[in-house]
This record gives C-alpha cells, structure tokens and sequence, in this order.
C-alpha cells in the first residue's frame, strides 16, 4: 500500500508543480495582452481568464489537495519520519510552497478582475520561486542525512543568483530584439 501511496503523492506533486509553472506563465502573457491593441487586447484577455480559470481549478489546486492528503497518509504510515531532521526542513519548504501558491492565488484573482498590480518582468521572476523550493526539496528528499547543510544553503544561494544572472541577460536579449 505505501508505495501506491507514495507514487500517487509524487503523481500530484508533479501536477501541482506543473500548474504552478504554467500559471505564472499564462500571468505574463495575460499582463503583456493588456498593453495590446483593440480589438486583440479584449480578445486575449478573455482567452487567457479562460485558460487560467481551467488551469488553476481544474489541475493546480486540486493536484495541491491531493499531493497534500497523500503526504499526510504517507506520515501516518511512517510517523518516525517526523522526527528527522530532513524532514523537518522539507516541511518548512512545503510551507513555501503553500505561500507561494497562495500569492499565486491573490494574483489569479487580481487579473480575473483586470487588475494589473506587477508587471511582466515581475511575473517571469515570481515564477522561479517555485523552481528553488522544487530544487530544495528534491534534493532533502533524495539525500536525507546525507545532505551538507553548509553545501546545501551555499547551493540554493548559488542556484538563486544564477536565475537572477538568467533572467537579466534574458531581459536584455528581448529589449535588444524589440
């Protein structure tokens, strides 16, 4: 039983992160819409409220509330695991991530309502907050004890500033191409 348990939660995990990647995607180019011309601006906005509506209703939230109740079938079948100081450090990313999520929310929300508060280049890097806690609990996970905590922090640092690097020669790349 626990390891159709445990392949479901990772099942769901993957959808979550997937909605999760996917919808601060569709927010950049729901925001880049706005700035377009009439009748193509009403037209995009529509279709992107669409999509995301669909998206975030129908994949990520569920996914989210699936992942999580089979995590905690995981955990009362293994309670031990509670204990460990791993474990306890995934838990604090697995509350990141519920953050994350509910920001994510608060956005979905604001451009439902044409409500534009960031902007696109915002948007691109929110959406990496989401691939460092993925980073980070990939690899508590996998390494457990074995894990260098110094060598992790310094790691999660490193990954950060070279997505930051990324993002500002990505930047660059499409100001110089416009």
């Amino acid at each position: 039983m626990y390891d159709y348990i445990k392949s479901l939660h990772l099942i769901f995990v993957i959808t979550w992160f997937a909605g999760l990647f996917y919808i601060v995607r569709l927010f950049v180019y729901q925001i880049e819409a706005n700035d377009k011309p009439s009748p193509e601006k009403e037209i995009l906005l529509q279709q992107y409220k669409i999509m995301t509506y669909r998206l975030w209703y129908i994949i990520t939230w569920p996914s989210a509330i699936l992942a999580s109740i089979f995590a905690f079938v995981l955990l009362y079948l293994m309670p031990a695991w509670l204990q460990m100081p791993w474990m306890q450090v995934k838990l604090c990313f697995i509350v990141l991530l519920f953050v994350y999520h509910i920001k994510c929310h608060q956005m979905y929300n604001q451009l439902q309502n044409d409500q534009f508060k960031h902007s696109s280049n915002f948007m691109r890097l929110w959406n990496e907050g989401a691939t460092i806690i993925l980073f980070a609990v990939v690899f508590l996970v996998i390494l457990k004890n074995a894990f260098n905590w110094v060598y992790g922090v310094i790691g999660i640092i490193l990954f950060s500033v070279l997505i930051m690097l990324g993002f500002k020669f990505y930047k660059q790349l499409r100001e110089k191409n416009k």
